[in-house]
């Protein structure tokens, strides 16, 4: 075991703090990876401050990890020291069942096993994410960087990124079609850049024409407001596929209008209470509501490649580890365009802590 300096939440709602870990020493097939930036989801501050229940304290948060290979094992294939790495929202699953087989690990029928707030697969270890100095993962959980990709802008692609070109891919984004992104923050804007490089024609659906001049720069074809009532009369029947990038409660069978027949509604925010559905919001259209998460390690790869060759980045702000409370806070006011990215150089300078309890 060696000694690591991190960030940790030791309590829910408690501010994060300089804390001491233990990584694993690497076994056969395992690598060694420095992190050098970890991005901020609004996740972390959900797990962080138990907000979805079952957090597991201390907890380092962190599932955006870009960093450099340090060491690998000794059957480890493919990777050397040296190498841009990065770790996404899981390192492990039963590696056995039948969406671990069809490369869709995200969905392992005996659950996959997350980079932070998680049991490792003896049941018993605590896995611990990447607001710390480095960590030990297993090589078939760790993705190449493409070199064309800045590694502090490649770290938010490992979630929002994944997130958003996963159902683009699946409900056949591209060319031809009518793509709505509901939503225009750390996810919508990667959901625009990535749509846009698809070919698919994009619309930006947000509550104030605000960000209009952003979604624009982004790639975005068109942007309505949803706070104007008109807008749910001039769009009707307009989109092949939307995606839900919020978690704010709204009225789905709203946006169930806006489909074309065999359109797709597709959430990935998750609101704070159950959102009922009209029947008739689906039957008159043949229409869909779909959810979607991440995606597994071989589409994750691919989607770093695509970013890679499309010169695809999201946004971002990098700030000191220091100041990662006063991220969240942000975070949680909308107050960053579009997503944080924590410097985790700036780690050098704290000393190690231990549980105060």
């Amino acid at each position: 075991m060696s000694q690591t300096k991190a960030y940790a939440a030791l309590r829910a709602k408690d501010p994060l703090v300089p804390y001491s870990i233990e990584r694993r020493e690497p076994k056969d097939h395992d690598i060694v990876i420095d992190i050098k930036f970890c991005g901020i989801c609004h996740s972390d501050i959900h797990q962080a401050r138990d907000e979805w229940g079952g957090s597991i304290f201390p907890m380092v948060p962190g599932h955006e990890i870009a960093g450099v290979v340090a060491k690998v094992g000794a059957k480890v294939t493919g990777f050397k020291a040296g190498d841009r790495v990065g770790v996404g929202c899981m390192v492990d699953s039963c590696r056995h069942c039948g969406p671990c087989a069809e490369h869709l690990e995200q969905y392992c029928s005996e659950g996959m096993t997350g980079t932070y707030n998680a049991r490792e697969r003896d049941g018993v270890t605590v896995s611990q994410g990447g607001y710390s100095e480095s960590i030990v993962v297993d090589q078939n959980y760790v993705l190449r960087i493409p070199d064309s990709v800045p590694l502090d802008a490649a770290a938010p692609l490992l979630c929002a990124g994944i997130t958003l070109y996963s159902p683009l891919k699946h409900w056949n984004a591209g060319p031809g079609k009518q793509v709505a992104i509901i939503g225009l923050g750390g996810l919508g804007h990667m959901g625009v850049k990535i749509a846009h490089a698809m070919g698919a024609e994009v619309t930006v659906l947000s509550q104030t024409l605000k960000k209009q001049a952003d979604a624009k720069a982004l790639g975005a074809d068109h942007f309505y407001a949803t706070g104007d009532p008109g807008t749910f009369t001039a769009l009707g029947r307009r989109f092949d596929l939307i995606i839900n990038t919020v978690s704010a409660e709204m009225d789905w069978n709203q946006y169930l209008g806006l489909l074309n027949v065999d359109g797709t509604l597709v959430v990935l925010g998750i609101p704070g209470k159950p959102n009922p559905i009209h029947a008739f919001s689906l039957i008159g259209g043949r229409k869909s509501l779909a959810g979607s998460m991440i995606g597994g390690i071989q589409e994750t790869q691919e989607m770093l490649d695509f970013c890679g060759s499309h010169g695809i980045a999201p946004n971002i702000e990098v700030v000191p580890i220091q100041k990662v409370n006063e991220a969240y806070e942000r975070v949680l006011r909308s107050d960053v365009r579009y997503r944080f990215v924590i410097d985790i150089a700036s780690l050098s300078s704290t000393p190690l802590l231990q549980d105060p309890k």
